[in-house]
């Protein structure tokens, strides 16, 4: 891999819980960076879920290498939503590889 292949920009972002005045909290989503990575589509399914159609599509995001990311973030563009389920050090520390599932707004 080499960084000309990193040709999608993503938004990092970090869940923050926000007090709803009640006792409980609601999950807003707080930007950490702005990445170039590399998508790439892994597998995808469709199911019958509640009668309708739900699909579900895996992805392998490729970024540099960065501290912190965790499987409790995401990625976004535009109104795609990358949830991430997995992230991998690959080539010490110079690539992250996050195995995502992609949601839509």
């Amino acid at each position: 891999m080499n960084i000309a292949t990193l040709d999608e920009r993503l938004l990092l972002e970090q869940p923050a819980r926000t007090p709803d005045g009640g006792g409980g909290a609601s999950i807003t989503w707080q930007p950490v960076a702005e990445l170039w990575a590399r998508v790439r589509p892994i597998s995808g399914e469709e199911r019958l879920r509640h009668d309708q159609i739900a699909g579900r599509i895996t992805h392998e995001v490729w970024v540099r290498w960065r501290a912190g990311v965790t499987p409790a973030m995401r990625f976004r563009q535009d109104t795609r939503i990358y949830e991430i389920a997995a992230v991998l050090e690959a080539s010490r520390r110079v690539w992250l590889k996050c195995l995502c599932e992609e949601r839509s707004l």
